[in-house]
């Protein structure tokens, strides 16, 4: 099983803990961490492109002249796609571009994210993490404590307001619970902060 050091919240080391050797002692999969990746950018694409065809286009409801005898080609409408304002062709609709991978290829990217994190010295072990009220300022020296630089994600147990309130103003510190947990987030931050008993969830949810 993979050890770490354990920290408390003043930057003191408390000893260590040993992590789930399923879910922090991995070898990462990158081929699976790049599709869980690429799900989710496109579950976050909005979707809501949209072009006027044919139908959308007012206007063109009288045939601009007569069929034959013109000398011209034949038009049923001015608002037809080779027409300058008409309708445009196999253009953008709205749609979803969200899917989802297997559960056992999800769980494997989040079990690949977590052990990446390990292998890299990118994991932070805290024995507790209490906020009496938010302040911002409280935040600042746990990081400064356990010389966190970069991006930071904190991951607790169980929500906690003045957490969150406490890191809303630092734009490098996002806070999630152990069930919000994903794979993009674990990837675009430098360094993960768990909490000794948001690790054990962690260890029993995803192994």
């Amino acid at each position: 099983m993979p050890k770490v050091a354990l920290f408390k919240q003043d930057g003191s080391k408390a000893g260590e803990v040993e992590l789930n050797d399923s879910v922090f002692g991995i070898e990462p999969n990158t081929h699976v961490l790049h599709e869980a990746v690429v799900m989710q950018q496109a579950s976050m694409r909005q979707g809501t492109h949209k072009v006027k065809n044919r139908a959308a286009v007012s206007g063109g409801g009288r045939k601009p002249w007569r069929q034959k005898g013109t000398g011209r080609a034949r038009q049923g409408s001015i608002r037809s796609p080779q027409w300058v304002g008409g309708g445009v062709v196999f253009g953008p609709t709205p749609r979803s571009y969200s899917y989802r991978l297997p559960k056992k290829v999800r769980r494997l990217a989040l079990r690949s994210a977590l052990s990446s994190k390990v292998i890299e010295e990118n994991l932070v072990v805290l024995e507790g993490l209490t906020f009496e009220a938010p302040k911002t300022k409280q935040v600042v020296s746990l990081l400064d404590a356990l010389k966190v630089e970069g991006k930071a994600l904190i991951v607790t147990t169980e929500r906690d307001e003045n957490l969150i309130r406490s890191s809303s103003n630092l734009q490098k510190v996002n806070v999630l619970t152990v069930e919000e947990v994903n794979v993009l987030d674990l990837l675009s931050h430098d360094k993960l902060i768990l909490t000794k008993d948001a690790a054990e969830k962690a260890g029993e949810v995803f192994a």
